[in-house]
């Protein structure tokens, strides 16, 4: 099958932000098809991830919104929502589609509005991001995600004896990565005191062991691999995995193995072709300390339980011999819940380019993007490489 290749990338800075929802996504979709050189006409069509827009916007038909907003109205729309993966996996049906011969040029992106600037108040938002976990036996507990991955995290730390300064040496990495990336949304260097001084959220988190809710969108171009080498620096997407796991969290058979992740690690590599020894770096959802940890070893790149330990001896820094979440990850760079998985992509497309700056890892060839939502019951995995 002919593979699909990434032209043309776009993000806005994630924080706190006025504009509407389709303002903000056109500040990163516009750029997206600059960057690609590629016009209104040249779209087959839009796929877009929104998670909340329902509940936060009063609007269930986004899309075609978005697209008139952006000037590509009367192409194919479809809005995806699949908890935290939800751009992700508007990505892998754009892949698929322009792979099968069914459209040359998607654009593909996401959008959220998560901080009191919808007029929804912290805890409002915490209960709309918590209708993503099970609805009869977790949501009445009153248990919400930063609880949901402290249960991962605390069964880790007992199988593996993963310490909470290790947990905080994740979070003091990703900000100084996001201090060098003028788009996140906390650009300041941590100490690991600084973290652990910090107010208990849900044991073993800490208020700095936690990402923030943002405002923010992002975007990538979706070319055929026929039309591929008409477009400056294409970068190639050689595999896209999809797993999921069982929901409830208290029926899962084995809490910190993130099966979900594992499932999609092993399409993915098998679809490009490589082993986790292949990658050169990747991006993954740190939504908290554990998770990064967890997704570290999911993914191959550690054996499990190495990944405290790893993050702790300075090898996930961008000049370790693991580069992870040079972005600043969620945890520094921000989580604007749609647009997340299509940013992660971002940073692979401008880390493969040779374009990423101050964070720029040396020498890479593959990246993969690690994208989870819910209670672990979802993950996407896509590995982007240089082409060939």
């Amino acid at each position: 099958m002919a593979r699909a290749s990434i032209v043309g990338a776009g993000m806005t800075k994630f924080g706190v932000h006025e504009a509407t929802l389709p303002e903000l996504f056109a500040e990163a979709a516009l750029p997206a098809m600059d960057d690609a050189g590629v016009e209104a006409g040249d779209i087959d069509a839009f796929y877009l991830g929104n998670a909340m827009g329902g509940q936060t916007e009063n609007d269930t038909h986004l899309a075609p919104t978005l697209a008139s907003h952006i000037g590509i109205a009367g192409v194919p729309c479809q809005r995806f929502e699949d908890a935290c993966a939800t751009s992700s996996n508007a990505f892998k049906h754009a892949v698929q589609d322009v792979e099968s011969g069914l459209h040359d040029v998607v654009i593909v992106g996401g959008v959220e509005r998560c901080t009191p600037e919808t007029g929804l108040g912290t805890g409002e938002m915490t209960r709309i991001f918590a209708s993503a976990s099970h609805r009869q036996y977790e949501q009445p507990t009153g248990l919400t995600f930063p609880g949901v991955f402290a249960l991962l995290t605390k069964r880790h730390m007992f199988e593996y004896g993963t310490t909470p300064e290790q947990l905080a040496a994740v979070a003091v990495k990703n900000h100084a990565h996001g201090a060098h990336n003028p788009r996140a949304h906390f650009g300041r260097d941590i100490d690991v005191s600084d973290v652990l001084d910090s107010p208990i959220i849900a044991d073993p988190f800490h208020l700095m062991d936690c990402c923030p809710f943002s405002d923010g969108a992002s975007a990538v171009i979706v070319v055929s691999d026929d039309i591929a080498d008409e477009f400056d620096a294409p970068v190639d997407v050689t595999g896209v995995g999809h797993g999921t796991d069982i929901i409830p969290l208290s029926d899962k058979p084995d809490f910190p193995s993130t099966m979900s992740a594992r499932r999609a690690a092993e399409q993915a590599y098998e679809q490009a072709d490589i082993t986790a020894a292949d990658v050169d770096f990747a991006e993954v959802h740190d939504c908290f300390t554990g998770a990064e940890v967890m997704a570290s070893e999911a993914l191959g790149l550690f054996e499990d339980g190495e990944g405290g330990p790893a993050a702790a001896e300075g090898r996930t820094y961008i000049d370790g011999d693991m580069p992870i979440n040079p972005s600043g990850g969620l945890k520094a760079k921000g989580h604007p819940i749609g647009a997340t998985g299509t940013a992660q992509l971002v940073e692979l497309v401008e880390q493969l380019r040779g374009d990423a700056g101050d964070r720029q890892i040396a020498d890479v060839e593959t990246g993969i993007a690690h994208n989870l939502g819910g209670d672990a019951g979802t993950t996407l995995v896509s590995v982007l490489e240089v082409r060939a």
